[in-house]
């Protein structure tokens, strides 16, 4: 049986990988086992931190809107209630955005939702 050499498949499979690891530091963007690892680690990586962002982001839209709220004297959780009973659907990051960017549109939509 003839001896089986790294042709061209082999070849672009590895290139495609070496590729992803390009501006890795050191052998890891040049020898292909060790870009092989970094390069499975790094997918993991973004695969967490793709959820994980959803979580802070979210996390920061409360903390801003806690913020605004309680400057005009409620907190968070009534302000939300007060929403779902008026039946007002924003979501928390056009909420957020309102708060941050349109102080005084929030106000009156606070004020909305206090009466």
């Amino acid at each position: 049986m003839p001896r089986a050499k790294g042709g061209f498949k082999t070849r672009r499979r590895r290139k495609k990988l070496l590729e992803k690891a390009k501006g890795y530091y050191g052998a890891k963007s040049r020898l292909y086992r060790v870009a092989t690892e970094a390069v499975d680690k790094a997918l993991q990586y973004a695969y967490r931190d793709r959820k994980a962002k959803k979580r802070e982001f979210r996390a920061l839209w409360i903390t801003r809107i806690n913020a605004a709220v309680r400057a005009v004297g409620l907190t968070y959780s009534q302000f939300m209630t007060g929403l779902k009973k008026s039946n007002i659907e924003l979501n928390r990051k056009t909420l957020a955005d309102m708060a941050y960017n349109d102080p005084s549109s929030f106000s009156k939509l606070v004020e909305k939702v206090k009466n």
